[in-house]
């Protein structure tokens, strides 16, 4: 079931691409790199809310037998339980975070977020 020409983020990930996709950006970018990313047959998974209401599912797309699912991550559900994990150190939240701001700068990390300056930005009391 594998597609005749790997696209270029197949390629870079190997030539089939890869079972699953984390599309946690937003932008249409992003879910068209996933699709060009994921294998067929594969699943791609959409964490958070879009920025755009058109989703790339051509004939092509649906012929590669692909899942696309999603919602927006439960994030407020886990603070309780992980916020003292992220604080102490027991969680390294820097694989997720790339930028750093005081509670008094929240927008200007928002900013940052917006310009793709920042991937995520954590907010510091």
């Amino acid at each position: 079931m594998a597609t005749e020409t790997p696209s270029p983020a197949q390629q870079l990930i190997g030539g089939d691409g890869t079972h699953e996709v984390l599309e946690c950006i937003g932008t249409q970018d992003a879910i068209d790199t996933a699709i060009g990313a994921v294998r067929d047959g594969g699943a791609i998974g959409r964490v958070g809310a879009a920025q755009y209401s058109d989703v790339p599912m051509n004939f092509g797309t649906v012929m590669r037998n692909i899942t696309l699912t999603g919602g927006v991550a439960p994030a407020r559900a886990y603070i309780e339980e992980l916020m003292p994990d992220v604080r102490s150190g027991t969680i390294q939240p820097g694989q997720v975070f790339d930028q750093t701001v005081a509670l008094d700068d929240v927008a200007a990390g928002y900013y940052a977020m917006a310009d793709r300056t920042a991937l995520k930005v954590l907010i510091r009391p």
